[in-house]
């Protein structure tokens, strides 16, 4: 389990994340995404997501839709739905994510498209 005093970072292609928490009940991440790059679009099946941009600003796909997410605002990830958070900017985006659900596994991720062949 990770706390805030004991995070856990991991390297991506398209940028990084620490878990900031992980408990039974949620798991909170902090995601940064570089310049011109993007995540997988994915679904779970086990999680819902709640995402706030801290830095940055991101251009959020939901469900087939694009959104505009400015430093301060934030957008919910419902459970099933296809979403995919994306840099378009010269500076990094960073943003918070808090996981609800009954399960918090990378394996829990479909993924419909991806920059870095990562496709089930």
């Amino acid at each position: 389990m990770s706390t805030a005093s004991d995070p856990t970072f991991e390297a991506r292609p398209w940028g990084s994340f620490t878990v900031l928490d992980d408990q039974a009940t949620h798991k909170v991440k902090s995601l940064t995404v570089n310049p011109g790059h993007r995540l997988s679009y994915q679904q779970h099946a086990r999680r819902s997501e709640h995402w706030f941009v801290v830095a940055g600003t991101a251009t959020v796909t939901l469900d087939g839709r694009e959104a505009t997410i400015e430093r301060g605002e934030c957008i919910d990830i419902p459970l099933h739905s296809w979403h995919r958070m994306e840099n378009r900017c010269a500076e990094p985006l960073v943003f918070i994510e808090v996981q609800q659900g009954d399960y918090f596994g990378e394996d829990d991720i479909v993924r419909a498209s991806d920059d870095y062949g990562r496709v089930n």
